[in-house]
C-alpha cells in the first residue's frame, strides 16, 4: 500500500463551459459540509495553472487554447512522475478532461517499459483531434492524444501552421510516441459519441461497456468485468469524469449527458476498481460548481472520491 498524495490541477484551458476550475474547491467545500478529514490525511501539491490565457481569447479554431494545454500537459505529466517516483499513489482533482493525458504521460514516463491499461468512465469518448472535433474544445482530445491517433480518415478540419506544430508536441510529452494501445483502454457509460469517434471505437475494437451493462450486471460485477480485459496491463489508470453520472443527478458539470449511471453506482464502481493492486493513479474530473445549485454534485463527487481513497488505503502491503 503506497501513500496517497492529493494532485489539483485548477485548470479549465481545455474546456467549451467556464467555470470546471473552481471543482477542485468546491469538493473542499463539499468534504467540510460532509465532515470528512480527507484533506488533514493526505498531503496535496496543486499544479500551477495558465487559466489567465483564456482571456486572451482562442487562436486556433480547431484546438482552441492549445499552447496552454501544451504547458498543463507538461505540468501534470511531471507532477505525477515526481509523486510515483516518490512512491506516492497519485489521487488527481482535476478541472477540464484534457489534463488527465498528463497524468497518462507522467505514469508512462516513471514506467516505459511496463504496459499501461485505461479505465475511461465518461459520457464521452474524448477520442477526437483536430482534424475530426466539432468544437475546438481540447477537452474531447485527451484518449486521442494518449493513442497518438490522428484520424486522418475521418478529417472534417484543416488545421494548420502553429497549431500542427503544438499538436505534434502534445503527442509527445513525457516520452515520445503513443502512450496506451487502443486495446489496453476501456470505456464505461460512454454515451455521446460523433462519427469520427464511432470508426475508432469499431476500428480498434476499443473495450466498451455501455451504462446498461451496468445496471443489467451490477457496478461492483462491471469493475471486474473491466479489470479482467486489463489483466495483461502491469499497470492501470482509472479517470472518472462526473457526466458518467446522470444529467438528472446533478447538472453541475460543463456537459451532462441523460441516462448515465448513478452517484451509487459511480461510487460502487469506483471504489472496486481501486481495490485492484494495478491501479497506480486514480483522477476526478470536471466538476463545475458555477452550473450547480447548493454544491450537489461536488458533494456526490467527494462521496465518490472518498469512497476511491479508503479502497487505496485498504489494499494489502505488497513487496516490490
Amino acid at each position: 500500500m503506497k501513500e496517497i498524495k492529493i494532485i489539483e490541477v485548477k485548470s479549465e484551458i481545455g474546456a467549451g463551459t467556464r467555470g470546471a476550475s473552481l471543482g477542485v474547491e468546491a469538493m473542499k467545500i463539499a468534504s467540510l459540509d460532509l465532515k470528512s478529514d480527507l484533506f488533514r490525511k493526505f498531503d496535496s501539491i496543486e499544479v500551477e495553472n495558465v487559466n489567465e490565457l483564456l482571456f486572451d481569447g482562442a487562436e486556433h479554431a480547431y484546438a482552441k487554447f492549445i499552447d496552454g494545454t501544451l504547458i498543463m500537459e507538461e505540468r501534470v505529466c511531471l507532477e505525477v512522475y515526481e509523486q510515483i517516483f516518490d512512491d506516492f499513489f497519485p489521487l488527481i482533482m482535476a478541472g477540464d478532461h484534457s489534463t488527465a493525458y498528463g497524468t497518462i504521460a507522467g505514469i508512462k514516463k516513471a514506467h516505459p517499459k511496463k504496459r499501461l491499461g485505461v479505465i475511461w468512465i465518461d459520457a464521452h469518448a474524448d477520442l477526437h483531434t483536430p482534424f475530426t472535433t466539432p468544437s475546438g474544445n481540447m477537452h474531447g482530445m485527451p484518449v486521442a492524444m494518449a493513442c497518438g491517433f490522428d484520424n486522418f480518415e475521418c478529417k472534417v478540419n484543416d488545421p494548420r501552421g502553429e497549431t500542427l506544430d503544438y499538436w505534434e508536441q502534445i503527442k509527445n510529452v513525457g516520452i515520445p510516441g503513443p502512450k496506451i494501445n487502443p486495446e489496453d483502454l476501456v470505456y464505461i457509460a460512454v454515451r455521446d459519441l460523433e462519427k469520427a469517434e464511432n470508426y475508432l471505437l469499431n476500428k480498434y475494437n476499443i473495450n466498451f461497456i455501455e451504462v446498461e451493462d451496468v445496471r443489467k450486471s451490477g457496478a461492483e460485477q462491471v469493475a471486474k468485468n473491466a479489470l479482467k480485459m486489463l489483466d495483461h496491463c502491469d499497470l492501470i489508470y482509472v479517470s472518472f469524469d462526473v457526466d458518467s453520472i446522470d444529467s438528472r443527478f446533478s447538472t453541475g458539470t460543463g456537459t451532462p449527458v441523460p441516462n448515465g449511471i448513478t452517484v451509487e453506482e459511480a461510487k460502487t464502481l469506483n471504489s472496486e476498481l481501486c481495490k485492484h493492486p494495478s491501479v497506480c493513479a486514480w483522477e476526478i474530473v470536471e466538476v463545475n460548481p458555477t452550473l450547480d445549485t447548493e454544491n450537489r454534485m461536488a458533494e456526490s463527487a467527494f462521496e465518490i472520491m472518498e469512497a476511491s481513497a479508503k479502497s487505496i488505503m485498504a489494499r494489502p502491503v505488497v513487496a516490490e
